[in-house]
C-alpha cells in the first residue's frame, strides 16, 4: 500500500478492526519511512457490472461517479457518511443479484427510493436532476406524491 504522504511502498497494518457490519475492514496503517499513519478501507466488490443507458450504450458501474451526484443532492442536509454508504452497499449487493447489467433507469430509481428513506429534501433534489424536471408543475407533481 503506497503511504498518501511520501508515496513509499512499504507500510506495515498497526490495527484491523471490521466496521460496516462486517462488510468492510478498516486497517490503520503507518508507513516504514516516514511514520505517517493513515486508515485503507478493504470492502467486497460487488461493482463487477455494466450500466445500460439511455442511449443503449453500456459503461464499467462506477461507485465514485454515482456518489458524486447522491452527495449534491444531500448538501447542507443533516446526512452522514455513514449512510449514503450503507445505502450503496445495500443497492450494490441487490444490483450484483440481478445480473452482469443493470439500467440507469434501475439505479436511479432504487437510488430515490433509498433517499426518499433517508431525507425528504435530499430525495427532490435527486429526483429533479434524474427525473429532468421541466417546470414547476412535475415540481408540484412530485412534491405531492411525497406529501401522499
Amino acid at each position: 500500500m503506497l503511504c498518501p504522504k511520501c508515496k513509499h511502498d512499504d507500510t506495515r497494518v498497526l490495527d484491523s478492526r471490521d466496521t460496516n457490519e462486517q462488510r468492510e475492514i478498516r486497517r490503520r496503517r503507518a508507513c516504514n519511512r516516514c511514520n505517517f499513519r493513515f486508515t485503507t478501507f478493504e470492502r467486497t466488490e460487488f461493482t463487477n457490472f455494466l450500466v445500460i443507458k439511455k442511449d443503449m450504450s453500456r459503461e464499467p458501474y462506477n461507485r465514485e461517479k454515482l456518489e458524486t451526484g447522491i452527495w449534491k443532492a444531500c448538501e447542507k442536509r443533516p446526512i452522514t457518511v455513514e449512510q449514503i454508504s450503507g445505502l450503496l452497499d445495500h443497492l450494490e449487493e441487490k444490483w450484483a443479484n440481478q445480473g452482469r447489467e443493470i439500467t440507469s433507469q434501475t439505479i436511479g430509481e432504487d437510488i430515490m427510493h433509498g433517499l426518499r428513506d433517508i431525507d425528504e429534501v435530499a430525495y427532490i433534489r435527486f429526483a429533479s436532476v434524474y427525473k429532468q424536471f421541466q417546470d414547476i408543475a412535475t415540481f408540484k407533481r412530485e412534491l405531492q406524491k411525497l406529501l401522499e
